[in-house]
């Protein structure tokens, strides 16, 4: 019972603030989404990150063996995938990118923050930047169909990450005004993230749910194998561990789905993706948590 108790607090809120978004549109709210996007994720999460990386108090080695876990285990959902999609036949620029990345910054930074701390939120921040400069990298070059993968150095978060990466390396502190400025900013992005999913997952229009839900099953087996292989390669303590397991087993984000939208791939599909897997995550992430603490 009290495991069950403790799993209900960690997830609980992360479904309410999404619910929230959805039955504020549902109920004919206005909610420009493009707008909360931008400012969360030029103003929140840069914040966030920058702060959480610069405020950490991670052991370095344990810091380089998160990295390069992070690093492997997107490598291998990669190849593993890319190679899946070829034998299913399935269209590259549709499917690889959703399956490869998942919603940590919506869903994955607020769990493990709920489920292990400010602690547990350093060593996620470490696995979503990772997963950003990929994402903004390689898989807006697949989504795309092409085009320059330095289009990343113009975001923000990759920024805020290289800068709070060297200020964690190098022990530095910005000013006191400052870091609580930053703080205030970061508070920003995991409420507007959540209440952003239900908003998104309400106004999508969802195909092919059936293919969709297989497709959301085999992500979810894969990245939890994946990233428990890779955890434990790289010697990983059991929060490290956990946390890059949560990270990699979210469901597939809303930004895949704008993605779709905005370079002409099936968003159609994607949203089908997106709603399914977010639905499944309801029961396997839970269970997940239950399981990892």
């Amino acid at each position: 019972m009290n495991l069950i108790l403790t799993v209900l607090e960690i997830v609980a809120p992360v479904f309410l603030l999404a619910s929230v978004g959805f039955v504020w549109v549902r109920v004919g709210g206005e909610y420009r989404i493009e707008f909360v996007t931008r400012l969360a994720m030029t103003v929140g999460v840069p914040a966030l990150i920058f702060t959480a990386l610069m405020k950490t108090e991670i052991d370095p080695a344990a810091l380089t063996a998160l990295t390069l876990a992070s690093i492997a285990g997107y490598g291998a959902l990669t190849l593993v995938f890319f190679v899946a999609l070829r034998v299913l036949r399935l269209e590259m620029r549709t499917h690889l990118a959703p399956l490869i990345f998942g919603n940590t910054g919506n869903i994955g930074l607020p769990l493990a923050l709920f489920a292990f701390g400010e602690a547990g939120l350093g060593y996620a921040v470490i696995v979503f930047a990772v997963m950003a400069i990929w994402s903004f990298t390689f898989g807006v070059w697949v989504v795309a169909g092409g085009g320059s993968p330095m289009k990343a150095l113009k975001e923000p978060l990759v920024w805020a990450t290289l800068l709070g990466g060297l200020f964690l390396w190098q022990g530095w502190e910005t000013p006191r005004f400052l870091t609580n400025t930053l703080d205030l900013m970061g508070q920003l992005a995991i409420p507007l993230m959540l209440i952003t999913l239900g908003v998104a997952l309400a106004r999508l229009h969802p195909a092919g749910l059936g293919r969709a839900f297989v497709l959301s099953l085999g992500k979810f087996v894969v990245t939890v194998a994946v990233g428990w292989v890779v955890g434990t390669a790289f010697g990983l303590a059991p929060v490290p561990l956990a946390v890059l397991v949560i990270q990699l087993a979210t469901p597939v984000a809303v930004t895949s789905y704008m993605l779709a939208e905005k370079y002409g791939a099936d968003s159609a599909s994607v949203a089908g993706l997106v709603v399914t897997s977010t639905l499944f995550s309801v029961v396997t992430i839970p269970l997940l948590i239950g399981f990892l603490i």
